[in-house]
């Protein structure tokens, strides 16, 4: 899957989460983009990648003042579904969980607050 993700400055883009099925390769267009892998926390610019593995808990975000942009590739194919299906439930933490469920995807919703404390965040207002 080819997924194109622009990102609002300041902004979170997923609770804690990790998948048992895909590996995920970030790669930032614009901007300035943060991860966190597990324990680490990683800032990447423009023509870096970011590797996500499968099973590895994670998430990221929009680390700069200005727009950002990356292209994900996720291995297997297949998760390019998740966002479109995504659309429909953006808001319903229940129906986020369901979904996410479907695509053996563990999400950690509670973990929002404390990464927009953490890495003074705000949460996306739509899905990508």
């Amino acid at each position: 899957s080819v997924v194109h993700h622009p990102i609002a400055p300041r902004s979170l883009v997923a609770p804690l989460h990790r998948h048992h099925r895909e590996d995920e390769y970030s790669y930032v267009l614009t901007g300035k983009l943060g991860a966190l892998l597990g324990d680490s926390v990683v800032t990447a610019g423009p023509g870096t990648w970011v590797f996500k593995p499968r099973e590895q808990w994670h998430t990221f975000w929009n680390a700069g003042d200005t727009p950002c942009e990356i292209i994900e590739v996720i291995s297997p194919g297949g998760f390019e579904d998740f966002f479109r299906e995504l659309t429909e439930v953006w808001g319903d933490t229940e129906g986020m969980m369901t979904l996410a469920a479907r695509y053996d995807l563990d999400m950690r919703p509670d973990s929002v607050p404390e990464l927009c404390e953490r890495f003074g965040l705000t949460v996306e207002k739509r899905a990508n």
